[in-house]
């Protein structure tokens, strides 16, 4: 999945427990788990906003985007785009 949580990098740079957090936060231990596993397939925005009150941080500083190849596989004209560069690249590798 392109979408990457930094949950335990925010952890360690405020030095809190996932137990205080999921304390302060209101959230079960399990399910913060997961989020800082990055196996969370969806995140509500009360609960991204009480992590983010928390930790004293923004969105951004736990979310991050990874672009991938396979990330266009279903957006329409996505792939083309993709496919695209791959072939420039493969000419440009064999020059």
């Amino acid at each position: 999945m392109p979408i990457v949580i930094n949950l335990d990098l925010m952890l360690v740079r405020r030095k809190m427990s996932l137990t205080e957090l999921s304390q302060k936060v209101g959230v079960t231990m399990a399910n913060l788990s997961i989020l800082k596993q990055s196996k969370a397939r969806a995140i509500r925005f009360s609960t991204l906003a009480a992590i983010c009150r928390t930790l004293e941080c923004r969105p951004g500083d736990i979310l991050d985007y990874i672009e991938s190849e396979s990330d266009g596989d279903n957006v329409p004209g996505i792939t083309k785009e993709i496919e695209g560069k791959a072939d420039n690249s493969q000419d440009n590798q064999r020059q």
